[in-house]
């Protein structure tokens, strides 16, 4: 079985995340995306690991549903062709702030458990390092080889990704507190390392130029803080659903079939950049400048893409063994705003959606799947021109940098209002291959 995995999710109690990212708004927006397997986020924080506990029910090995009464209510609200099976998965994200090399080191991982019972003795050998009340994603006082170890000691099956890997401040390869590569950070358990989570500035393809990864499955999860951008990055398996079957997917490569992303522009952090001065440079233009703003002469942010070439050891274009499809999207909500000429918040968009969802199916499958010709034939040749050019990867690239998200548009001043004319192509090849963060 084919499906989409998105396992790097916020509830309401992380900080900066929508009091909305409650169990019912994730199942409903993670059935709206089409994703069957969704981690629950935040699993260490008291009070949620309390509604996790009352509101979830064993489903297939290591997995989770929500409680019958609970998802009535939520399948009632969603058209017929969106209410595919969804499952939950106990995942967490975990901040360790030390010291290590005469550097201050602030690494973020995902931690996974197949039960409440490894999550708890997690939560029990975790607290004397921080307040796990304080936030959904807790800050340790702790090595990352340490909080590997109490992840493998809380029960079999249990496992880490490092998160956002490439992130400046908070990921493992990051320019501001990381290492050089992952074995370097995990120590003697490196070993126990089989997945790294490549966020919303990199995109696989970029991690196929280091070489030292060539060893972990690439991953891509969204990040999410509310609910409705729930699937812009997701993992695509093709295997039963079933918690070791994922992580032995991850691990072997058997059932692994690739990810979905965002184009690496988007991401906060693709460029360098100063955002206070509104200065955005390629690796080059860094460079050039010494490493600092050209405008008030402080340190640039040194961004995904310069991090990546530093560490890269061959050219663009390699796919490793490990490597699988590399699916490129931009989410359909800023679809139809570009078509509309509106904000992809809007309710002139969310009525588009709706119509759309419930006549094609979910937001993934339609995006990746869904012939054009259907889309076309719905009534919705707008919508069938912009996913055939997304397809074809035409699209326009505006990169982010310093914490400012980059966009990606699909039309352009040509196309009047953004507005193509009824037509395009038909039948379309299958796609190439191809914050937080």
């Amino acid at each position: 079985m084919r499906y989409y995995a998105d396992l790097h999710v916020h509830s309401r109690y992380s900080r900066a995340c929508s009091r909305n990212s409650d169990l019912p708004h994730l199942a409903w927006w993670a059935r709206r995306k089409g994703i069957t397997v969704l981690g629950t986020g935040d699993f260490l924080h008291p009070v949620w690991a309390g509604v996790l506990r009352e509101s979830l029910v064993p489903a297939e090995p290591g997995l989770f549903r929500l409680r019958d009464d609970l998802d009535r209510e939520v399948l009632q609200t969603l058209p017929p062709a969106c209410r595919g099976p969804l499952r939950f998965l106990l995942q967490v994200e975990v901040a360790t702030n030390y010291r290590r090399g005469g550097r201050g080191r602030r690494i973020h991982h995902l931690c996974y458990a197949p039960g409440f019972d490894a999550a708890g003795r997690l939560a029990r050998a975790l607290s004397p390092y921080g307040d796990l009340a304080s936030d959904g994603r807790p800050a340790l006082a702790m090595d990352s080889r340490d909080l590997l170890e109490a992840v493998l000691s809380c029960g079999e099956g249990s496992y880490l990704v490092p998160a956002h890997a490439w992130t400046p401040w908070f990921g493992v390869l990051g320019s501001k507190s990381g290492f050089d590569g992952v074995d370097e950070c995990y120590g003697d358990l490196a070993g126990h390392v089989f997945a790294l989570e490549t966020g919303l500035s990199s995109d696989p393809e970029m991690n196929w130029r280091v070489s030292c990864l060539d060893r972990l499955r690439l991953v891509s999860h969204s990040d999410a803080h509310s609910p409705p951008v729930l699937g812009r990055n997701a993992t695509v398996f093709d295997t039963e659903v079933d918690y070791f079957a994922i992580r032995r997917a991850l691990e072997t490569g058997e059932g692994y079939a690739g990810t979905v992303d965002l184009y690496p522009e988007a991401g906060k952090y693709h460029l360098d950049g100063h955002r206070a001065c509104g200065v955005r440079l390629d690796p080059a233009g860094t460079r050039e400048r010494g490493g600092r703003c050209p405008v008030c002469g402080r340190k640039l942010t040194v961004g995904v893409l310069h991090r990546v070439e530093e560490l890269a050891d061959r050219p663009p274009g390699r796919r490793p063994s490990t490597g699988g499809e590399a699916l490129k999207i931009v989410p359909l909500p800023e679809i139809a705003g570009e078509i509309l000429g509106v904000g992809p918040k809007t309710k002139a968009v969310e009525r588009a959606l709706e119509g759309l969802t419930a006549a094609l199916g979910p937001e993934l499958p339609l995006l990746l799947q869904v012939p054009v010709r259907r889309v076309r034939e719905a009534g919705e040749p707008e919508a069938a021109e912009a996913i055939g050019r997304l397809r074809t990867h035409r699209v326009r690239r505006e990169p982010g940098y310093d914490g400012e998200y980059g966009s990606i548009s699909l039309f352009g001043p040509e196309d009047a209002g953004g507005r193509p004319e009824p037509g395009g192509p038909g039948e379309e090849p299958a796609p190439a291959d191809g914050a937080g963060r």
